[in-house]
C-alpha cells in the first residue's frame, strides 16, 4: 500500500468496475461485486489488492502471490493461485496503469498565490492556478487554467503555457511556448542559450541564440533535464514525448510525436527525430542527423549517421542490432581462440599480440 502521508487513494472499486476501467475481461466465475481497495506489487499484495503480471520472469512470484486479483495475459492463467480473480488483457501493463490511475488520480490543483511568490503585473494567470512560495513569473508570461508552479520555479518573460501544466520545484523556463498538460519536473532547465559560438584566433565568440523552445501537449520533461532554445530555428518537442531525467537536448533539435528519451541521453544540435523514436539511456547523437520514425536505439549507443525509419540500432558506432550482435559474437570468439604460431616460433593471440 502506498504511504498515505504522500499518496491519497481513491476507491474502493469492484472487480467489475476495474475490468471496465482497464478494458479487460474477467475470468470465469469471478465475482464482479468483489471489492478491491488498492494496487500492490505481486510479492507484497494482500487479498483486497490488485497486481499485474507482464513479464515471464515473475511467474513464480505470481504463483505465490496473495493478491486478491491480477491483470495478466490469458496464456499465464494456469499459473494463478487458487482464489485469485483474473483480469485478462493483451496489454497487462497498460491495463494495470489505467487501474492504478483510477486509484491514484492526479490531485486537483488547490488554487492560490503564495505571499512570497512574485508575479509580474503584466503576467496573465487563468483561473485556478497555484503559485507556490518563492516562484517567479515574469512580465508578459501567460499561464493556462489550473497550472501548478512549484516552489522557487522561474517562468521567464513572455513564456506561454497551456492549461493543467505542472512545473516542479526550482525549474526554470524561458523563451518557450508550452502546450497543455505538460509535466516539467524539479530542476529542469528549458530555453537557455544553445551551445553556439564561432571560433577564431582570439578565442570563441558566442552567437546569439534567437529561437525558442516549442513544446506540444502532454509532454513530460524529467528532473534536471535541459532543453536549449534554437539558434534561429526553434527547438521543437512534439506532442506526447516522454523525456527522462538528466537528458540534454541541444538547440534546433526537432522531435516528432510520442518519442521516448531515457536518462542521460544527449542529442546534439539540429538533429531531427521522427515520430515514436525510442532512445536508450546514455546514448549520444551527433548533430545535424535525421532519425526516422519508429527507430529504436539501444542504451549506451553512439549515433554518428542518419537512420532510416523503423530500424533497431545498437553499439558505438550504432549499427543495426543484428550486425551489433554479430560483432559481439565475433569478439567473444576471438577472446576464446587459441593462440596461433607466428613465423619465428612464437605465438600470436586472437588480439594480434605476441605471446612469449
Amino acid at each position: 500500500m502506498a504511504d498515505p502521508r504522500f499518496f491519497a487513494a481513491a476507491g474502493p472499486f469492484t472487480l467489475g468496475q476495474l475490468a471496465e476501467i482497464a478494458g479487460a475481461s474477467l475470468s470465469a466465475g469471478a465475482d464482479v461485486d468483489r471489492v478491491i481497495h488498492d494496487v500492490a506489487p505481486l510479492d507484497t499484495a494482500a487479498d483486497g489488492q490488485i497486481s499485474f503480471l507482464d513479464n515471464r520472469r515473475y511467474l513464480d512470484s505470481f504463483s505465490a502471490s496473495l493478491a486478491g486479483a491480477c491483470v495478466l495475459a490469458k496464456a499465464h492463467a494456469d499459473r494463478a493461485p487458487a482464489g485469485m480473480a483474473l483480469l485478462f488483457s493483451e496489454a497487462p501493463y497498460l491495463a494495470f496503469a489505467k487501474i492504478a490511475r483510477a486509484f491514484y488520480p492526479t490531485p486537483a490543483v488547490s488554487a492560490g498565490i503564495a505571499a512570497t511568490a512574485t508575479v509580474a503585473a503584466s503576467a496573465k494567470l487563468a483561473p485556478g492556478c497555484r503559485i507556490d512560495p518563492g516562484a517567479v513569473i515574469g512580465p508578459g508570461a501567460q499561464i493556462g487554467a489550473r497550472c501548478h508552479i512549484g516552489p522557487n520555479a522561474v517562468i521567464g518573460d513572455g513564456v506561454t503555457m497551456g492549461e493543467d501544466c505542472v512545473v516542479g520545484a526550482g525549474a526554470s523556463i524561458s523563451h518557450s511556448l508550452i502546450g497543455a498538460r505538460a509535466y516539467i519536473y524539479a530542476g529542469a532547465r528549458i530555453g537557455q542559450d544553445g551551445f553556439g559560438f564561432a571560433s577564431g584566433p582570439n578565442g570563441h565568440l558566442r552567437i546569439p541564440q534567437l529561437g525558442r523552445v516549442i513544446i506540444g501537449n502532454d509532454v513530460e520533461i524529467g528532473a534536471n533535464s535541459t532543453i536549449d532554445r534554437g539558434a534561429g530555428p526553434d527547438t521543437v518537442i512534439g506532442d506526447g514525448c516522454m523525456i527522462d531525467n538528466l537528458v540534454q537536448i541541444g538547440h534546433n533539435v526537432q522531435m516528432g510525436r510520442g518519442c521516448v528519451i531515457v536518462s542521460q541521453v544527449g542529442i546534439s544540435g539540429s538533429t531531427k527525430l521522427g515520430d515514436y523514436v525510442v532512445i536508450g539511456g546514455q546514448t549520444g547523437l551527433a548533430g545535424h542527423l535525421n532519425i526516422g520514425s519508429g527507430v529504436r536505439i539501444a542504451a549506451k549507443s553512439g549515433v554518428h549517421s542518419n537512420i532510416p525509419a523503423g530500424l533497431e540500432m545498437a553499439g558505438i558506432p550504432a549499427v543495426p542490432v543484428r550486425e551489433w550482435r554479430r560483432q559481439i559474437a565475433r569478439m567473444v570468439r576471438m577472446g576464446k581462440a587459441k593462440p596461433a604460431p607466428d613465423a619465428l616460433g612464437g605465438r600470436i593471440d586472437a588480439a594480434g599480440d605476441k605471446v612469449e
